[in-house]
């Protein structure tokens, strides 16, 4: 790739990409429950319509980072999933709920086929800065969007309060996306990867078993944790009764500006300490599923959304960084393939029974056991995954 500086600038324009892109479908995620619910769905189809959208776009990602590998088409993979976020905007026509969650589940297939391939061109690009940074520097950058989105949005709902649109109003940052992905792909294109692909043949492709281990680690981490939209229809409902639901979109806000800073101090702090950096977000996932289920106080909501943010900060940096110290660069498409398939397995699992708890009044206690048999058991497969991962003789950079 060349100096640090053009490994920096790489890193900075993929992060400017998923800035971009973050303003448009995050943006839009502070609303959706609220628009689903508009339209007719309940808690349970609202929170399984968002588990399923995630484990879509992650269970896909299994397919197109095989793909990705076998063409090496990582490019083409990139403007296609980017360019299914089109989706958003066109929740700004009034077709109704099923088209509605049509679109929300292709806009999560679009970020299955770019994300395999992205991680891949970033791993591969900040091989000689360090894994956790170039993810956490990324995830920052991303989690400027994610902010600016739901901010955007909730000034249109406060002013106009028209859910159609606020969603057509995001083809503008959609436009401004694609132009600058081609932009970025003009200057650092398939240069950023070629010198290593040619490697990719000569190399064993074969995944460890600490790679399994650690994913499914990861898997029962996202199975315990509560999903986001519980925490945002909580706010909802105890929103309602004083007409002020224009503020749940800033409690989406809270969590993304939560996790930008914590997405880079995690990257730096992995790139020092390791994967046992991975134990604290693994445990602190308890705090946000204990106080969302036992509360209907605002101000324990806002709490949970600081420390769920907290978490989605780390699962979204030091998570994937960790997965290439399993792998070789060779398998790492299917690798990153893999590993989000079993993440959005979690989510769908943690959306659906994290719903039907809610809908259902199950008993607190019950909660509590359910989160912390989820999370220990996680947290000792990771001790498990990082042991056996340190006895290998070969560690793959």
């Amino acid at each position: 790739m060349g100096s640090r500086k053009n490994v920096y600038y790489a890193i900075l324009l993929l992060g400017i990409v998923s800035l971009m892109g973050d303003i448009v479908y995050e943006g839009s995620r502070g609303i959706i429950p609220d628009y689903l619910k508009v339209l007719g769905a309940t808690a349970f189809i609202i929170s399984f319509v968002g588990g399923l959208g995630d484990f879509l776009g992650y269970v896909f990602r299994l397919l197109s980072g095989f793909l990705a590998d076998t063409t090496r088409a990582y490019w083409l993979f990139v403007f296609l999933g980017y360019g299914l976020i089109v989706a958003i905007p066109l929740l700004g026509f009034p077709l109704g709920l099923e088209v509605a969650v049509i679109l929300i589940l292709l806009e999560r297939l679009g970020k299955a086929f770019r994300s395999p391939s992205r991680d891949t061109i970033l791993s591969v690009i900040s091989k000689d800065v360090g894994a956790g940074k170039a993810f956490g520097i990324h995830e920052l950058l991303d989690q400027i969007g994610a902010i600016l989105g739901p901010f955007i949005i909730a000034f249109l709902m406060l002013f106009t309060r028209n859910y159609n649109l606020a969603f057509s109003l995001l083809f503008i940052p959609f436009l401004m996306l694609m132009s600058f992905l081609a932009y970025t792909y003009k200057k650092i294109g398939s240069k950023t990867i070629f010198a290593e692909t040619q490697k990719m043949e000569r190399q064993e492709a074969k995944l460890p078993k600490s790679f399994y281990l650690y994913t499914f680690a990861v898997l029962l981490n996202t199975v315990g944790l509560v999903p986001y939209t519980i925490i945002l229809l909580k706010a909802s409902e105890i929103l309602k009764p004083t007409g002020e639901e224009w503020l749940v979109p800033l409690i989406y806000l809270l969590i993304q500006g939560v996790d930008a800073p914590m997405a880079l101090a995690a990257g730096f702090a992995y790139d020092k300490f390791g994967i046992m950096v991975l134990v604290t977000p693994f445990l602190l996932s308890l705090l946000p599923s204990l106080l969302v289920m036992g509360s209907v106080n605002l101000s324990i909501i806002v709490v949970a959304a600081v420390f769920f943010g907290l978490v989605l900060g780390m699962q979204e940096s030091i998570y994937r960084a960790a997965v290439s110290k399993f792998t070789p660069i060779s398998s790492r498409g299917a690798a990153y393939g893999i590993f989000n398939t079993a993440y959005g397995v979690g989510l769908l699992i943690s959306g659906a029974l994290y719903g039907l708890m809610v809908d259902l009044k199950v008993p607190y206690p019950s909660v509590t056991l359910y989160a912390f048999l989820t999370q220990i058991a996680a947290t000792l497969l990771l001790i498990n995954a990082s042991s056996k991962s340190a006895k290998l003789k070969q560690q793959f950079l």
